[in-house]
């Protein structure tokens, strides 16, 4: 196998394997009501957020209305509380409860741990190539992200056949 199928095949399995622990672990953890994007919407909102939902969308990369929708269910759950702002009825803030910063907290862990894992066999110059190589794949994932998000002529990405 080539150099760059192994690569795309570990970050494939990287991808995957990430996103089905956290919804398995979810499952089987103390938080079975919510899911894996209801989580990313509780850290989105943040631990120590009194944050609009504007500002909150924005962080998301969602529309209002998105958010919304997911707010409504968090809000049923008892993970988020909203309340109009006290100087401008017109805006809502929205921040976590108790139960809501326990869920954040416990994703959160899993996270460290994954970072942990990752970069403590790691010397000094291992760990700034590892930072440098990671901030490119997000600059490439972020210029890909914004081609198809934003409103325009469909775009095929950069090295795709026409």
């Amino acid at each position: 196998m080539s150099y760059e199928k192994q690569v795309n095949a570990l970050l494939l399995d990287i991808y995957d394997k990430i996103l089905v622990t956290e919804e398995k672990a979810l499952r089987k953890g103390s938080f079975k009501d919510i899911s894996v994007a209801e989580m990313h919407t509780l850290e989105g909102i943040g631990l120590y957020g009194n944050r609009t939902m504007s500002e909150t969308a924005a962080t998301l990369g969602i529309t209002t209305g998105t958010l919304t929708v997911a707010i409504d269910r968090l809000v049923r759950k008892g993970y988020v509380e909203r309340h109009r702002d006290q100087n401008d009825r017109r805006v809502v803030r929205i921040q976590l409860t108790k139960k809501g910063k326990l869920a954040y907290r416990m994703h959160s862990k899993f996270h460290r741990l994954l970072v942990e894992r990752l970069v403590s066999p790691l010397d000094e110059p291992a760990r700034r190539l590892l930072l440098e190589t990671l901030t490119e794949i997000s600059g490439f994932i972020r210029d890909q992200h914004a081609r198809y998000t934003q409103p325009g002529p469909s775009r095929q990405p950069e090295g795709a056949a026409q």
